[in-house]
């Protein structure tokens, strides 16, 4: 059975002002025209379908598209929730979506029931793992502590007793949307830690064939069954060196893997650039940029005048400008914006309660934080999907 993963389409978000509608339909003619030039039998969508809980309308519009488009194929489509979508209206209508050929599992009470396709050696089952707040679903799978990986693992454990009930030789993929231990991250992902953990190890998806997973936006194989496809398109300079494409991955009458990767539309090339505006105006190894969308650190000690007007006569996409200016050894350090940066809000709170009482928190005095940022992100949680 030949399988199309991809995820993490962020319908309606933009690029640094830059309204990305028509290249994520360009993605989705792209796609479409993949399922029928390569013979897919089916595709799989690994959460992240919208940017937000509430989509603007033209983002549902592309996505109703899609939908049409993939069903008028004939061609099968399982698609799962992310932590971005609202689970509950990405699911409204799933059961009458379903006699399209289009399942969405967007409900983790439903992580054991797979959609079952057929091909000529046997079934394959489908199982969705649509994104599992631990917060919100520690109830459910009866876990004790509310941690990524003791839902996962107790989904997973569902997974594998309903796949121990199917005949023999039944194969198996499992749909999942998680930050999976030696996975590479990216400055466009929303953080999901909880209790200072995001990560989960990728034993916990031991005993199915592959494992399709969503939430990084950078393509990457962790293991030979257990893949992300990444976003197909740039959300954050970070992904400037990203490749952005879709896993083409076919199972074998015993479950074994072979993949390719199918590389999707590049919209505009990204370019960090970092330098002395004066240098970046002139270097003439610089040209092959001036039509990316550019990031520029100017590095001149001195902010110079009009320095975003001045860029965009030589790179006109040029979208954003950082200040990191040349300093003496004698001078003083990087700003307060730059000490913060690529520091999670537990560290900020700790440095704080430092600076603050002259001592660092003890282990007691940690957890309080951890546990109260973790309560307020699934407070956002439940009021966004609530909207």
């Amino acid at each position: 059975m030949r399988l199309l993963h991809t995820s993490d389409w962020h319908l309606g978000r933009a690029f640094h002002r830059v309204n990305m509608l028509g290249a994520q339909a360009g993605f989705v003619g792209h796609l479409v025209e993949t399922v029928r030039e390569r013979a897919v039998d089916a595709v799989v969508v690994s959460g992240d379908v919208y940017d937000r809980a509430v989509p603007p309308l033209a983002a549902v519009e592309l996505f109703d598209d899609a939908l049409h488009r993939l069903a008028d194929l004939g061609v099968p489509t399982v698609m799962i929730s992310g932590n971005h979508d609202s689970a509950r209206r990405l699911g409204v209508g799933a059961g009458l979506i379903d006699r399209a050929g289009i399942h969405l599992r967007t409900d983790p009470a439903g992580c054991d029931t797979p959609v079952v396709l057929t091909d000529a050696h046997g079934d394959v089952a489908f199982y969705g793992l649509p994104y599992l707040e631990p917060a919100l679903v520690r109830d459910e799978f009866g876990v004790e502590k509310a941690g990524h990986e003791a839902v996962l693992a107790a989904a997973m454990d569902r997974v594998r007793a309903d796949l121990a009930t199917r005949a023999r030789g039944t194969r198996s993929v499992v749909l999942a949307h998680a930050f999976v231990t030696g996975g590479e991250q990216s400055d466009s992902e929303r953080d999901i830690t909880v209790g200072g953990v995001a990560a989960v190890p990728s034993g916990v998806f031991d005993g199915v064939d592959y494992v399709a997973l969503g939430h990084l936006h950078g393509c990457q194989t962790l293991t030979e069954r257990v893949r992300y496809s990444g976003s197909p398109l740039p959300y954050s300079f970070s992904e400037h060196r990203h490749r952005k494409s879709m896993w083409l991955v076919d199972l074998d009458a015993a479950g074994a893997v072979t993949a390719e990767r199918v590389d999707c539309p590049v919209p505009r090339a990204l370019a960090r650039l970092r330098g002395r505006l004066e240098d970046l105006l002139a270097d003439p190894e610089l040209a092959p940029h001036e039509d990316a969308w550019v990031e520029a650190t100017l590095t001149d000690p001195v902010r110079p005048d009009e320095p975003m007007a001045r860029l965009a006569e030589r790179f006109p996409h040029t979208l954003s400008l950082v200040f990191d200016p040349e300093r003496g050894p004698d001078e003083p350090g990087v700003s307060y914006a730059r000490r913060l940066a690529d520091r999670s809000d537990q560290q900020i709170a700790e440095d704080f309660v430092t600076h603050v009482r002259g001592a660092v928190p003890d282990d007691r005095e940690r957890s309080v934080l951890r546990d109260a940022f973790d309560a307020v992100r699934a407070d956002e949680t439940v009021r966004e999907v609530a909207r």
